[in-house]
């Protein structure tokens, strides 16, 4: 059900939500927390249907907060759309409009339609704030995503991040690696039990989660690191390929199609392991399952990538 709210304001939007509970009993019991969702007009939807999804997962209350950024010119004017049921998965949906200067000030709109006592999430899908935490709504949030991948210079969103870090903080770059870690993770775990040499990541010019997987090994393994990478044109996005090398031989892990990888190991057949390209709502759903400060994230995107770049520098 979608109910819309021309010219309206927070307070009218709070009784409506009220009159809908008690009239078709929707309530906000079992909602476990509060989205904020900061979009461009026009570009709301794929977002939802993320949260919509997750939202099986993670029973939430969905704010979107959409407007023009920069513009000042237009009259100043609040539209708004409740969904619920199966228009808003396992959530209730709020879709705020805003126009001229009421959208200059995003936490007045929010604050009002947060579900009290439950932790907040924000999330910028696509053009994120400069430093997240001291953004309108990122200062209401405990969690803050971004998406490096969304923005014009990725690598260099990734790079200002670990400038701007603050516990809270992650970027759906470091999300989309999960599959690939757990699978390098593996593989160090079987015999033999040799220290690695050497590491090289391969992957598109433009992939911040190439970046981020470098700098995580480097870390970790406290070898060097070398990044290989090729332009759009001629290769596909994100990462391509990694190379473990040690004494007995290289371990290497290669993305051969779009979901499927290989793995080959010295003295072991190859192996085809299901590696997909996560979507949003896969990322956002393991963001949603904590909402303690990823302290694993702020060490690699802190220290990993300005060590990572100084090395290759040098």
């Amino acid at each position: 059900m979608k109910i819309d709210l021309p010219n309206t304001t927070v307070s009218k939007i709070q009784k409506k939500l009220v009159h809908i509970r008690e009239e078709g009993g929707a309530v906000a019991l079992g909602r476990v927390l509060t989205l904020i969702i900061s979009t461009a007009l026009g570009h709301e939807e794929e977002a939802i249907n993320a949260a919509n999804e997750a939202s099986r997962e993670h029973p939430m209350r969905v704010i979107i907060v959409s407007k023009n950024e920069g513009d000042t010119k237009s009259p100043g004017r609040l539209d708004a759309q409740i969904r619920v049921g199966s228009d808003a998965g396992a959530s209730e949906v709020i879709v705020l409009r805003a126009y001229g200067e009421t959208a200059t000030d995003e936490e007045s709109l929010v604050t009002g339609l947060l579900l009290p006592d439950a932790p907040v999430v924000a999330w910028w899908p696509q053009t994120a704030p400069d430093q997240p935490s001291a953004s309108a709504l990122g200062r209401i949030a405990q969690r803050r995503i971004t998406d490096a991948a969304a923005q014009k210079d990725p690598n260099g969103a990734i790079e200002a991040l670990g400038r701007s870090y603050v516990p809270g903080d992650t970027d759906f770059a470091w999300t989309r690696l999960t599959l690939w870690r757990n699978q390098l993770a593996a593989a160090l775990d079987q015999p033999p039990y040799e220290p690695i040499t050497a590491v090289e990541v391969s992957g598109a010019s433009d992939s911040p989660s190439t970046i981020l997987l470098a700098a995580w090994l480097q870390l970790r393994l406290e070898v060097p690191v070398s990044v290989v990478t090729s332009p759009r044109a001629t290769g596909s996005s994100g990462i391509h390929g990694v190379k473990l090398v040690r004494e007995s031989g290289t371990i290497e892990l290669e993305r051969s199609l779009v979901d499927v990888a290989t793995l080959s190991m010295p003295g072991q057949p190859t192996h085809d392991l299901s590696l997909p390209r996560r979507n949003l709502r896969d990322c956002l759903a393991e963001e949603l399952r904590r909402l303690d400060p990823d302290v694993l994230f702020g060490d690699v995107v802190k220290h990993g990538v300005p060590q990572l770049r100084e090395s290759i520098a040098g």
